[in-house]
């Protein structure tokens, strides 16, 4: 390779472009409109394509570096090419889905370069953050600094796609003399912590807060029959409380579909450690309310968001949830989303933490 850095400088603009639109393809993703959507979007990772094509072999100097870019840019493309391959086929909801998981993979194997290379930095903040130098600057500064283990994404385990392994995200700015909120982020049905934390980097990293992204011990989140999960939650807790200073008062339990229903049948228990709940696009049955422990229901914070185009869940049941819970005391902020089908919405995130910091 002839000048890696003029390499870097060509591979970076259409991999974070091409990443953005993944994002955005998730954001509003819709299994039955996904032809349309691939089809007004057009090609974004074409000058991506390109890059690649020319590429020659990474000098030894910057093998571990170009690894990870040639990594994220695979990963990336394989959404495409896995969207595309699936778009047109009504039964391909699975696949879709398995295309999709290509993207928070390009977000783990591009992140250890956010030290690095300053476009890669401000990709991983949000958008306020993008404008912040000196916010931009501390992550440069944090990576320069004495090397540390106990920030930044940590796993937990031996066994990356073990489900006891726990996934979380330390902001690389962390102080031990400030209280940091806490986000337990429980990921939908079929998913995976590792990936479900990806949701959460750009606003954790952002606001200076701590992600943990557990897996379910089963298939799912126990939702019915024995809960095995909670006592599970409230031990990572325990140890992520030993480990790093943690605002008592700001420990929210949040989670996608199944993870969004599983934070109101874990965090209505009377034990349940979470100060805050935040179910996404979860499910609802008013046994939910008569399960639950009356005392934890008074006052307790709880910030329901709900997609009108859901087509797992009917908004229906959001709004139901918003009903029985203000019935019962709880402090209920309800956000219904007009654009929002059974997904995850991340540019909610910002909402949230901004929620959890007043309440």
């Amino acid at each position: 390779m002839s000048d890696p850095l003029e390499h870097i400088q060509r591979i970076l603009p259409p991999l974070l472009r091409t990443l953005e639109t993944l994002q955005l393809i998730g954001r509003y993703l819709n299994p039955p409109e996904l032809a349309s959507m691939l089809e007004s979007i057009g090609a974004p990772d074409a000058a991506l394509r390109e890059v690649l094509s020319s590429a020659e072999t990474w000098p030894e100097a910057y093998s571990g570096l170009g690894a990870q870019l040639d990594l994220a840019a695979d990963n990336a493309l394989k959404a495409f090419d896995g969207l595309r391959a699936s778009a047109t086929d009504p039964g391909a909801v699975g696949e879709i889905f398995r295309a999709m998981r290509h993207i928070p993979k390009a977000m783990e194997a591009l992140y250890p370069l956010a030290g690095l290379l300053p476009p890669v930095n401000r990709f991983f903040l949000d958008a306020a953050g993008r404008k912040n130098e000196a916010l931009q600057q501390k992550f440069l500064d944090a990576r320069s600094a004495e090397p540390s283990n106990q920030t930044g994404i940590i796993r937990f385990g031996d066994d990356p796609d073990a489900r006891q392994t726990v996934y979380a995200y330390v902001p690389e700015t962390y102080s031990p003399d400030v209280a940091h909120p806490l986000v337990m982020a429980l990921h939908g049905g079929s998913g995976r912590g590792r990936y479900f934390l990806w949701s959460w980097l750009r606003d954790a990293r952002s606001h200076g807060v701590i992600v943990v992204a557990p897996t379910s011990l089963g298939q799912t989140w126990a939702i019915q029959g024995e809960d095995v999960d909670s006592p599970h939650l409230s031990a990572i807790l325990d140890f992520v409380r030993g480990k790093w200073n943690i605002d008592a008062r700001r420990m929210m339990l949040t989670g996608m579909s199944d993870g969004g229903t599983f934070s109101y049948v874990s965090g209505l228990e009377a034990s349940s450690p979470f100060t805050h709940l935040a179910p996404v696009a979860a499910a609802f049955h008013p046994m939910l309310i008569q399960m639950a422990d009356a005392e934890r229901l008074k006052n307790l914070p709880i910030h329901i968001i709900h997609g009108l185009e859901d087509w797992m869940f009917q908004v229906t049941m959001a709004r139901e949830a918003e009903r029985y819970f203000k019935g019962a005391g709880a402090a209920v902020v309800y956000r219904e989303v007009a654009d929002l089908s059974h997904t995850y919405p991340s540019d909610m995130n910002g909402a949230m933490l901004d929620w959890l910091s007043k309440s």
